[in-house]
């Protein structure tokens, strides 16, 4: 049943029961084939390969399993089924299996329900290989399924924070009018616009690392912002942050697992004109921040009883913009342009998934004091800088970029703001959303959740 709030009324929650909770890792290469698309053009060649890489925490009640992929997005049935197969696969429910994009955009886009919709109208594999999706999902179920022969226990949590410089900015600059007058994206050439302040970010890259006594196992890392540093090239790569978690796994012989936070409206713009050799530039700083992180770790002992996985299924208001009809007279049309075609596919398979009453789960893993925030589209960072406020005194970083079918996620004033992020074609939500998204926070952050 669903409450007034939007929320499906019932938080679910799973206490450890184990006495030595274990972590298994996988990692398998995400990189479409050439001539498969990529989130705007046909890949020419992969520079770099895409991965996609979790691991599944034992001893928390039921497996919980976090993934992140190399890709710029997964929405609606393709959602549902990577997150199922890595469910059977770990001998779970889907509700304690988390994955996330980290949003590149020389990368692939995955949506089944928007394929089947560009499919009956005569426009299959235009924007979506599903056969190569698919097929990721397959081997890393199986790689997920081969890793559990193999866990490896923990005994303490280490948590460690780096401010970032000259990275992330925010995109959306204000006039005198309250309005929004500038979007400063992933790379300005105008000196003017990069000069303007930086506003309002989180700077602080967070890392969350699971140890054996004073041996690294794992390294989970959260920064919010957009990942590109240019695009449109036909080249599939995991971009600066891709590049950043490379090299400090390469450097520290420990799996690093990336996720984006909310940097819906935040990019690297003020600090990136689009010149290639600024892709180097920003990995590096990220790289740094991880790094420092990774050296100021402080690291405490963890019990079964002190580890929790929370869930919460949430149903987002629908925007208002989104009408059946007119979305489908843009698919019937031939001579529709194709990003056009691709954004009615996306607006529909949203509008009739929210109109079926299918929710989104979103989630919390608790380890001891810290709390780590799972949650859907391309949400601005104001989310994250209020989940922070509410569980002041806690260890708390977050992953956006999860069920992609939203879209942009702003908050209530930046629907009356204008611009990109909230305009009609990439957001598909309402201004409501922001007290919905609010209310599920502070469920699952609560220590006594409601």
């Amino acid at each position: 049943m669903f409450c007034g709030c939007g929320l499906v009324c019932g938080l679910r929650c799973s206490v450890t029961t184990a006495a030595d909770p274990s972590i298994a890792v996988f990692d398998v290469d995400a990189s479409p084939p050439v001539g498969s698309p990529l989130a705007y053009d046909p890949t020419k060649e992969v520079t770099s390969p895409l991965s996609c890489r979790g691991f599944v925490l034992l001893g928390a009640g039921r497996p919980v399993v976090l993934c992140a992929v190399d890709w710029l997005g997964i929405a609606n049935e393709a959602h549902r089924e990577f997150r199922q197969r890595l469910a059977d696969a770990a001998g779970t429910t889907i509700d304690y299996v988390a994955v996330h994009a980290l949003h590149q955009h020389d990368a692939p886009r995955c949506d089944f329900s928007a394929e089947a919709l560009l499919a009956e109208f005569g426009h299959a594999g235009s924007a979506y290989d599903q056969r190569f999706c698919r097929s990721v999902m397959v081997a890393a179920a199986a790689a997920l399924e081969n890793a559990l022969q193999n866990p490896q226990a923990f005994t303490h949590i280490g948590t460690g924070q780096a401010s970032i410089e000259k990275v992330a900015s925010n995109r959306r600059i204000l006039g005198p009018d309250g309005k929004v007058q500038y979007m400063r994206s992933t790379a300005c050439r105008d000196p003017e616009i990069r000069a303007m302040p930086v506003g309002t970010i989180d700077p602080v890259l967070k890392m969350v690392r699971f140890q054996n006594g004073d041996d690294p196992l794992l390294a989970l890392t959260y920064y919010a912002t957009h990942p590109q540093s240019y695009y449109r090239t036909g080249q599939a790569n995991p971009d600066f942050p891709g590049m950043a978690r490379n090299q400090r796994q390469q450097q520290t012989g420990v799996m690093h697992i990336h996720f984006n936070g909310a940097g819906g409206n935040i990019g690297a713009g003020k600090w990136n004109d689009g010149s290639p050799e600024n892709r180097r530039v920003l990995a590096n700083r990220v790289a740094n921040g991880m790094r420092r992180a990774w050296e100021q770790v402080r690291h405490v002992p963890v019990s079964a009883d002190q580890i929790q996985w929370r869930a919460a299924p949430v149903l987002l208001p629908i925007g208002e913009h989104l009408l059946e009809t007119s979305l489908l007279d843009v698919l019937r049309q031939q001579a529709s342009e194709r990003p056009d075609r691709i954004t009615a596919a996306k607006h529909l398979a949203w509008l009739r998934r929210t109109q079926a009453k299918v929710p989104i789960d979103i989630g919390c893993l608790v380890l001891g004091e810290v709390r780590i925030l799972h949650m859907p589209g391309e949400l601005f960072v104001e989310y994250q800088i209020a989940a922070q406020r509410m569980a002041a005194g806690k260890f708390v970083a977050m992953a956006a970029y999860g069920e992609y079918g939203p879209g942009y996620i702003g908050t209530r004033i930046a629907y009356s703001q204008g611009g990109y992020e909230t305009s009609s074609r990439v957001s598909r939500v309402s201004p409501d959303v922001e007290s919905m998204l609010m209310s599920a926070m502070q469920s699952l952050l609560d220590d006594k959740p409601r």
